[in-house]
């Protein structure tokens, strides 16, 4: 969910001439609100937000919501007294995703230039249908969202990912906004300079400090002034704030890293309970590997406590590995626990080189590769649910395990 300021001004047509804009960007409306609502219709109409308990943050939130003020990544207390009628709907694990995965097939039928951003967007270029517009390519793609999965998507079209992107924004709830590539200057010139792609807080601070405070104060400026002022970063904003914007839709990238982050909407308090979850995580990355032929060198975690302060850790270690015990004893070392609690956990694994055949580690005869290995076969063959490492499995009685921190033995 895009959640910058909208300009009401360009909530409008801007013309009909979409033959120079192959960029689509189709964005889910509200979409975990939206997918628990199929199961919950006596609730449409309500301010409504999925998320966790007191302590928990606010995943997503209906219209009707967030006309109180209420968004994601709000703590849900402060959502309460904003809204003090909201309805919290707790979030459902897979069911999302699930959706998600079903969408996206559905673009990826419409063309194969389709680039997944995050579980609820995704942009598409559609030069390569000779057959039909980019306008009609939205329309068939909005109504095979809402019949296979009924589920709202808004899209925007543009000439450009980024003029695409704010163009969705603005096209929600449910539309869609066309912006023709003649009309991409005076589009932009109508936005609130917090609507331009990496103009978040902190920059926007910097940029209202030093006089400036829309797209036009972006434009009378020289490019190597704005430089001066953002580095780098200044430069790309200052081409996007001309419609400059040459990133095609990337369908896939050279694989740099791979990783697996979790946000608990009840926060974790324990080390114990943080080390099962990077247990998990360790095998999700091990997995990973071993399917792509890949070993790493270095393992990074990142932590995010209750007060939203995140710090990543990292270690490299002296022979590459891809095995989950030797990353998650990396990872329980790097570990420092916040006082306050975890709201977030990830376990990333970098420094990627090619796998020249089985990996033994000193003293194990391979042992832990084979058993980890026979661990990917299973789930490969029955779902990645049903074997799981002993320490991740919830105690039962008399099985003699009591919860604690995972240890990792012969």
């Amino acid at each position: 969910m895009s959640r910058g300021p909208r300009g009401d001004s360009v909530r409008r047509s801007w013309g009909t001439d979409d033959s120079g804009t192959p960029i689509l960007h189709v964005d889910m409306d509200a979409f975990f609100v939206e997918v628990e609502l199929l199961e919950r219709p006596h609730l449409r109409g309500l301010p409504i937000a999925v998320g966790g308990s007191e302590r928990g943050v606010i995943s997503s939130a209906s219209y009707e919501a967030r006309r109180f003020g209420v968004n994601s990544a709000m703590p849900v207390a402060r959502a309460k007294q904003l809204c003090p009628d909201l309805i919290i709907i707790p979030t459902t694990s897979g069911k999302y995703s699930a959706v998600s995965a079903r969408i996206m097939e559905i673009l990826r039928a419409a063309t194969p230039l389709v680039e997944q951003v995050s579980v609820d967007e995704a942009f598409l270029d559609v030069s390569l249908d000779a057959k039909r517009t980019p306008t009609q390519i939205a329309a068939d793609l909005r109504a095979k969202i809402r019949a296979a999965e009924r589920v709202p998507a808004s899209i925007g079209i543009a000439a450009t990912k980024h003029v695409a992107k704010i163009a969705s924004a603005h096209a929600k709830p449910d539309g869609v906004l066309l912006v023709p590539k003649q009309a991409t200057s005076d589009f932009l010139l109508e936005l609130p300079l917090g609507a331009m792609w990496g103009v978040g807080s902190a920059t926007l601070a910097k940029l209202e400090r030093a006089g400036l405070t829309s797209v036009a104060d972006i434009r009378a400026l020289r490019r190597r002034d704005l430089e001066s002022l953002l580095g780098l970063n200044g430069g790309h904003l200052w081409d996007l704030a001309h419609g400059i914007d040459p990133r095609p839709v990337v369908t896939s990238r050279e694989e740099k890293s791979i990783g697996k982050e979790e946000t608990y909407f009840d926060l974790l308090t324990t080390r114990d309970e943080v080390a099962a979850r990077m247990l998990h995580q360790a095998h999700e990355c091990a997995s990973r590997l071993r399917a792509r032929g890949w070993l790493a060198r270095t393992v990074t975690i990142k932590v995010r406590d209750a007060s939203f302060h995140t710090i990543t850790r990292s270690h490299t270690m002296t022979a590459p590995t891809q095995l989950a015990r030797e990353i998650y004893r990396v990872a329980d070392s790097l570990l420092v626990m916040p006082p306050s609690g975890v709201r977030l956990i990830g376990v990333r694994v970098e420094g990627l080189v090619r796998s020249a055949g089985t990996q033994g580690q000193l003293g194990d005869n391979g042992r832990t590769e084979q058993a980890e290995r026979a661990l990917d076969s299973i789930r490969e063959k029955f779902g990645r649910g049903l074997v799981l490492p002993g320490t991740l499995l919830p105690p039962t009685e008399g099985s003699g395990y009591d919860g604690q921190r995972p240890e990792l033995r012969e």
